[in-house]
Order: structure tokens, then sequence, then C-alpha cells
């Protein structure tokens, strides 16, 4: 496991996006907790312009799911679970299909109540805010035994 916390400004997101972005060759999952405001979907809306994905990237708040994909052919699920209920809700929307896919990453706000689910090649991000400045820290777990 690999964990790491960095202060830093609504400037710098896109360095921080590009942190983030290390962690994918280890990382199926990528989880992103905090309070409303903290930043999740601005984070994850810059990775997957990094990424390579065109076009206009939104929040999946209403819907649940948004699929994108780049030119190199690559699949990014970003799910928010706001809304969700409970476990049983995720599960028979089909949504635990898109976990783990070949050549794809998921991204989960909002990731509590499907976070049994996720037991490993996971990236467990948190975002907080104070005044001007933003936190960020993560935990990685790799493989399972």
């Amino acid at each position: 496991m690999k964990t790491e916390k960095i202060l830093f400004s609504l400037e710098e997101v896109g360095l921080i996006a590009k942190k983030i972005q290390e962690e994918l060759a280890s990382c199926a999952v990528i989880t992103f907790d905090g309070p409303l405001g903290a930043g999740k979907t601005t984070l994850v809306r810059t990775l997957l312009m990094q990424l390579g994905v065109q076009g206009t990237i939104t929040s999946p708040t209403f819907n649940y799911l948004n699929q994108y994909e780049n030119k190199q052919g690559q699949t990014f699920y970003h799910f928010d679970c706001y809304r969700l209920t409970s476990l049983n809700d995720f599960l028979e929307a089909g949504f635990d299909e898109y976990l783990y896919q070949p050549n794809s990453w998921t991204f989960i706000e909002w990731p509590e109540i499907v976070r049994p689910l996720l037991t490993h090649n996971v990236c467990n991000v948190w975002l907080d805010y104070y005044e001007n400045k933003r936190s960020i820290s993560w935990e990685t777990i790799g493989d399972a035994d």
C-alpha cells in the first residue's frame, strides 16, 4: 500500500491530475471521496482531459454513469454514487459489470456504498478544502493476494 498527501490550490489541479495519472498503471478503479465542493468532479474532468478524452465531460450526478473513450481506444467509466441508497441499487443496475474491464478505468465519486466490491487495484483519493487551499491524499491497494 502506498499513501501520499499534498496541499494544492485550484490553479494546480492539473498537476494533481498528473500525479493521479501515474497511479493508473496499478489502479483499475479510482475512488474520489470528500465533501460537496471539494473538487471531485473537477479533478476527474481534468484527469479525463489529460488522458485524451475529447468533447464535453460532465458530472454523472443524475444518470449515475458517463462513459468516455480516447483515441487510443481506452475506456473510462465515471460514476457518481451520491444518490444511490444501497449496494443492491448499484448491483441491480448492472453497474458492477463495468468494474475491472480490460483496457478501461473506472472513476467513482461518492464510493462509500460500493466499496465492498473494490478489493484490489484501487486508488482511494480523499479531497478536502480549507479556505484557499485544497488537500488531497490517496492510498493505492494493489493486486489481491
